[in-house]
């Protein structure tokens, strides 16, 4: 998919962590003309993004979040979890120690309601600003610059980050205040667990009564049934295909902090616990780094 890019007044951005999302995401910024410095645990993948995306503009590689974060009028950032994104944002070798007065830090990072509170009031203390902005669309919407971002926030923040972000994105939304966008990322995985685990018992169920299921599922998408998981996983589902989009081992780490705020505001997630324990089942029969429609794994018959 060729990515059309919405005009923007080209910034000085920083890009913190080149996962299989970040890598993506910060050469989309590159593209859309954003000049951009990138750091990354791993050197390597650094100097990777620089030799890929060099040439015309600003492009390079930074030794430290801080040094990273130097100047730039927008840091984006998209770490693992709560530990990861702690580290690369404070300490004397943080972002936010590098970073300008008025500038600020947009985290992609699906992590805690509460660490995105925490770094927002941190961040106004030094004068700085702070959108937490979880993603959806998996690895090939970070390649395609097709994500849907999910922000919390204040509103004239979100304003002006909002032509940065949609380099890589369909759709930037504003949801609430600090926290609101990992409060919505957690909807998104819910609604995500419960959808996958009625597909695999879908496609369970009819693989063992002799359906054609690419054929039924051919069908089926087309009325009530249909969803994105099936479009565009059910026929590798039945194929036993799980090489590719989001690893179980991250699934769990956000249905976790989905369980975690349950208890906390009281709503009741009886679907996810149990969905949650199913992945962990997968986790022990070494589907660590499958996708998470790999929750089919469970409920074939061996052989």
């Amino acid at each position: 998919m060729s990515k059309q890019y919405e005009p923007a007044t080209p910034r000085k951005t920083a890009f913190l962590g080149l996962g299989v999302m970040g890598y993506p995401m910060a050469g989309h910024l590159k593209q859309a003309g954003h000049g951009v410095t990138v750091y990354n645990r791993t050197a390597a993948k650094s100097a990777a993004w620089v030799k890929q995306y060099g040439g015309t503009g600003e492009a390079k590689a930074a030794s430290t979040p801080r040094e990273a974060a130097k100047d730039c009028d927008v840091v984006c950032c998209c770490v693992g979890n709560d530990a990861d994104l702690r580290s690369v944002v404070l300490g004397p070798d943080g972002a936010f120690a590098g970073m300008k007065k008025g500038a600020t830090f947009v985290d992609h990072t699906t992590a805690s309601a509460d660490v995105a509170r925490e770094l927002a009031a941190e961040a106004k203390k030094l004068g700085l600003r702070f959108i937490d902005a979880p993603v959806s669309g998996g690895q090939a919407g970070a390649e395609n610059g097709v994500l849907t971002v999910m922000c919390g926030g204040e509103q004239a923040t979100f304003d002006e980050i909002k032509p940065v972000a949609m380099a890589y994105a369909r759709a930037v939304t504003l949801v609430g205040g600090s926290g609101a966008g990992q409060l919505a990322k957690m909807v998104n995985q819910i609604c995500i667990a419960g959808l996958v685990q009625g597909l695999s018992e879908g496609i369970s169920f009819g693989m063992a009564a002799g359906l054609d299921m690419k054929l039924v599922l051919d069908v089926i998408s087309k009325g009530a049934a249909g969803s994105w998981q099936m479009e565009n996983r059910g026929k590798t589902m039945v194929e036993g295909k799980f090489d590719f989009g989001f690893a179980v081992d991250w699934m769990r780490k956000d249905l976790g902090l989905c369980l975690d705020e349950a208890k906390r505001n009281g709503a009741p997630l009886p679907v996810t616990a149990l969905v949650d324990q199913f992945y962990g089942d997968v986790q022990q029969m070494g589907g660590k780094r499958n996708d998470t429609s790999s929750l089919i794994r469970r409920l074939r018959k061996p052989g």
